[in-house]
C-alpha cells in the first residue's frame, strides 16, 4: 500500500490536473442547451412558435370577418403583411411573456427542484459559469421562439394573401420591399422588451428558489405593464416602462417615422435587461449550495432583487422627464388634428385612384381636422372615445369644400380609431362602388397614431 503526502509530485500534479479540468462557459453552455431543449415541453413551444403563427394568419385571412379591434387586423384581407403584425400584437401582450416565463423563469429552479446543484457544482467549478451557461442557453431559445413567430406569421401572410403593399398608420402607401423592411425592424425592436422579461425571469428564478412564483413572475410583471398603459399615465411615466417597446413600434409605420418613443423605450428595456440580469448573477454566486433545503434566498435577497429595479423606474422617468418634452398624457388637441388630417389627405388620394377620378395631390387637398373632445372646443386633450373630428378639404377647380364627420376612440398610447360618419359616398360606408366593382372603402374606418412625444406648434 503507497502513502502519498502532501509533497507528493503525484498529489501536485493531480490538483493541477483538476483545475486544468475546470470546464469551460462554451461546453457549460452546449450542455445546458442541450437540457433546456430536451424538455418536451420546450420542443412543443418551438414547434408551436414556428408553425402555429402561420396557420393562424392564413386561417383569419380567409374569414369574412377580421379583428378590426387589432392594429392592422382591417388590412389582412389587403395584403400578406398585415398578417405578421397582428401577430406582434398578439406576442407582445400575451405569448412572449408567456414564453419567457416558461423557458427563463424555470432555469435555476428547476436544479432547486431536483436538487442538481451539487453535482452540477462538482463537474463545472464555478458559480459564474453556471450562471453564464444557463443565461445564454435562455437566450438562445428564446431568440429562436421570437424568430418562429415571425418568420411564420410572415410566411403565412404573404403565401395566403399576397406580397402586397401596407397601407401605413398615416394612410400612407408602403411599397412591398418596405413593409417587408419595416415588418422585420418591428420584431427585431420588441426583442428588447422580451429580453427585459427574459432577464426579469430569471431573477425570480434565482431569488425565489422552488416558488412557482418564480415562473410566474414575467407574466406577472408584463401583466402590471399591460394594466399600467392602460391607465392615464403621464408620458414620461409610460414611456419609462420596459415594456413600452412592445406597443412602440406603431411609429415605424407612419411617415416620418415616429422613432423617438421607440428608441426610448427599446433603451429603457435593454437597462432593464442588464440590471436584472446582474442582480440574478451577484444573488446566485452568493447563494449557499450546501444546504439541500434552501428555499429562496429570503427577503435580503428579495429587496437587493426588488428595490434596484424599483429605484430604476423612478431614475428613468426623472431621465425622460427631463430630456424629452414630454408633458402631461401627451395626446393634444393640435396633435390628434395634425394625425386625422394627414390620414385623410393620404386614404383620399386612394380612394380616388378606386374611382379612377382625376389624380389629385395632398397639397392640392389642403385637408384640415377640426376636433373637439366631450365637446370642449380648445385645448382638449386626454384620450377617451368622445372625441369627434371634422375633416375640409378642397379639390382643383371646385370651389365648393368638401366636409365629413369622424368619430374618433383615442387610447392613452396615442393610437386611435377614426369610424366614418358621413357623408356616405365619402365615409359613411364600408364599400365604395367602383367601375371593376364593389371594393372596400379606405375612408371608412382607418387606424392612426399621435405621437406623444412630439412638438405642438405654437400659433
Amino acid at each position: 500500500m503507497t502513502v502519498t503526502t502532501a509533497d507528493d509530485p503525484a498529489t501536485t500534479a493531480d490538483d493541477r490536473a483538476a483545475v486544468a479540468r475546470r470546464v469551460s462557459v462554451a461546453r457549460c453552455y452546449r450542455f445546458e442547451l442541450v437540457k433546456l431543449v430536451s424538455q418536451w415541453r420546450i420542443r412543443l413551444l418551438v414547434l408551436a412558435c414556428w408553425i402555429a403563427p402561420a396557420l393562424f394568419v392564413a386561417a383569419v385571412s380567409q374569414q369574412s370577418s377580421l379583428p378590426v379591434d387589432t392594429l392592422f387586423g382591417r388590412l389582412m384581407h389587403a395584403t400578406g403583411w398585415a398578417g405578421p403584425l397582428v401577430t406582434l400584437g398578439f406576442a407582445g401582450s400575451w405569448a412572449l411573456p408567456l414564453l419567457t416565463s416558461v423557458v427563463a423563469g424555470d432555469v435555476f429552479a428547476s436544479e432547486d427542484r431536483l436538487g442538481t446543484w451539487r453535482h452540477l457544482l462538482v463537474a463545472v467549478r464555478s458559480p459564474r459559469a453556471i450562471f453564464a451557461a444557463k443565461a445564454l442557453a435562455s437566450l438562445t431559445v428564446i431568440l429562436l421562439l421570437v424568430a418562429g413567430l415571425a418568420c411564420s406569421s410572415a410566411v403565412g401572410g404573404v403565401l395566403t394573401v399576397g406580397n402586397q403593399p401596407l397601407v401605413g398608420l398615416d394612410g400612407h402607401l408602403l411599397t412591398s420591399a418596405d413593409a417587408a423592411g419595416k415588418v422585420l425592424l418591428a420584431w427585431a425592436c420588441v426583442l428588447a422588451p422580451t429580453l427585459a422579461l427574459a432577464a426579469i425571469g430569471l431573477l425570480g428564478s434565482v431569488m425565489l428558489g422552488r416558488s412557482p412564483m418564480g415562473l410566474l413572475l414575467p407574466a406577472l410583471v408584463a401583466l402590471a405593464m399591460q394594466l399600467a398603459q392602460m391607465l392615464p399615465l403621464p408620458v414620461a411615466g409610460r414611456l419609462a416602462l420596459p415594456g413600452y417597446a412592445f406597443i412602440a413600434w406603431n411609429g415605424l409605420f407612419t411617415s416620418p417615422a415616429q422613432v423617438g418613443p421607440l428608441l426610448i423605450g427599446v433603451v429603457v428595456a435593454l437597462v432593464w435587461a442588464v440590471t436584472a440580469t446582474a442582480l440574478a448573477c451577484l444573488l446566485f454566486v452568493r447563494r449557499d449550495f450546501t444546504n439541500p433545503s434552501y428555499d429562496g434566498s429570503g427577503s435580503r435577497a428579495v429587496a437587493v432583487g426588488v428595490l434596484p429595479l424599483v429605484g430604476l423606474v423612478a431614475a428613468a422617468v426623472a431621465v425622460v422627464a427631463a430630456t424629452t418634452s414630454a408633458t402631461g398624457s401627451g395626446i393634444e388637441q393640435d396633435k390628434v388634428q395634425r394625425s386625422v388630417a394627414t390620414a385623410f389627405a393620404h386614404l383620399y388620394r386612394m380612394q380616388t385612384e378606386q374611382l379612377h377620378r382625376p389624380h389629385v395631390t395632398e397639397a392640392q387637398l389642403r385637408a384640415t381636422a377640426a376636433c373637439t373632445k366631450g365637446g370642449v372646443q380648445d385645448g382638449a386633450q386626454g384620450p377617451g372615445n368622445d372625441w369627434r373630428c371634422v375633416v375640409s378639404w378642397h379639390l382643383p377647380d371646385v370651389e365648393a369644400t368638401g366636409t365629413a364627420i369622424y368619430q374618433l376612440d383615442v387610447t392613452p398610447d396615442g393610437r386611435f380609431v377614426a369610424d366614418g360618419d358621413g357623408p356616405k359616398e365619402v365615409n359613411g360606408y364600408f364599400l365604395v362602388r367602383t367601375p371593376t366593382g364593389d371594393a372596400p372603402n379606405p375612408l371608412w374606418q382607418f387606424d392612426g397614431n399621435v405621437e406623444l412625444l412630439a412638438n405642438t406648434p405654437k400659433g
